[in-house]
This record gives C-alpha cells, sequence and structure tokens, in this order.
C-alpha cells in the first residue's frame, strides 16, 4: 500500500482552512525527542499521533512527548479490558492511516472516522508541534486548533508516574 505524503498533510491542512505551513529539517523529527530538539522546545509540546487496534478497530492517541499513553486508560474510554488494547503495527497503521511510525499526522489520514482520543497533557502548552507526514516534517498548532482539525476528544490517557 502506498504511503502518504507531506503533501497530503498540507493539503488538509489547508483544506481545514488553517494558516499553517509545515516545516522540515535536515536531520530526523521521528521520536519526540528528536522533534524538539529540531525545534527546539518542550518534549511535553510533541504531539506525537499513535495507532492502536482495540478490538480490531483502530483508534488514534495524540500523546504528549513526554509521557506515555496507558493502555488500562485507553481500554476503560472503549469499555473493553486492556487485553483488547494493542499498539498498530506498522502495516496497521500504513493501511489504516496511510503514514509509517514516525511521520503520522494527527489529521489527513487514509481512513476517516477513526476515533481519535488527544491527551489532555498538552494543554499545558499555548503551542504543539506535530508529525507532518515524514520522518523530518513537522508543523506547529493550538491544542484549540488540534482538537477541531482532528475531531478528536480531550482525556486523560497518561500513564500515570507511578505505574511507569
Amino acid at each position: 500500500m502506498e504511503l502518504m505524503t507531506p503533501e497530503d498533510v498540507q493539503n488538509a491542512i489547508n483544506a481545514l482552512g488553517l494558516n499553517i505551513q509545515i516545516r522540515f529539517f535536515d536531520t530526523p523529527t521521528a521520536t519526540s525527542q528528536q522533534a524538539a530538539d529540531n525545534i527546539g522546545c518542550a518534549l511535553g509540546q510533541i504531539a506525537k499521533s499513535l495507532g492502536f487496534m482495540i478490538e480490531d478497530q483502530p483508534v488514534l492517541v495524540i500523546a504528549s512527548g513526554d509521557g506515555r499513553v496507558d493502555d488500562r486508560k485507553l481500554a476503560a474510554l472503549h469499555n473493553v479490558s486492556r487485553k483488547k488494547v494493542k499498539v498498530a503495527s506498522a502495516d496497521q497503521l500504513i493501511a489504516v492511516f496511510g503514514y509509517a511510525p514516525g511521520s503520522m499526522p494527527p489529521f489527513g489520514h487514509r481512513t476517516p472516522s477513526v476515533p481519535i482520543w488527544i491527551d489532555d497533557a498538552l494543554g499545558r502548552y499555548d503551542l504543539i508541534y506535530a508529525a507532518g507526514g515524514a520522518n523530518n516534517a513537522i508543523f506547529p498548532i493550538t491544542l484549540a486548533q488540534l482538537v477541531e482539525a482532528s475531531g478528536g476528544k480531550l482525556a486523560d490517557v497518561r500513564r500515570d508516574e507511578q505505574d511507569a
């Protein structure tokens, strides 16, 4: 299956009427730390888009770069046991969302209407940064813009530090 590109993400941004341009870097931004280092921002300002499969249904979680997703909290949001929550494979990410790990944007996916949960910890920041469809592409966005553009719902999906 063919990968989607930063051009697809920019087209989605433009279609949403957002005045945002994807920025490209000479070095990778595939991990939250790499992205934060390239931008010069706090690790928590990185909005990492993570795919999960819950009872064979895709779900996207947009999490803060300085935390981990708690599969128990995600399971509770879907009224299933923790064992039903699995991290999506690279092949599943490409098939469902259109992007490989380390490049997945928070919207503009191949499959519309996938449930999206947004880590409420991102609310700590005025500006956050999301992947732009390649492992060296990022764009700035406010949390309000992210919620509206993605159709996601804010939730506590963050693993508590004592559970880490």
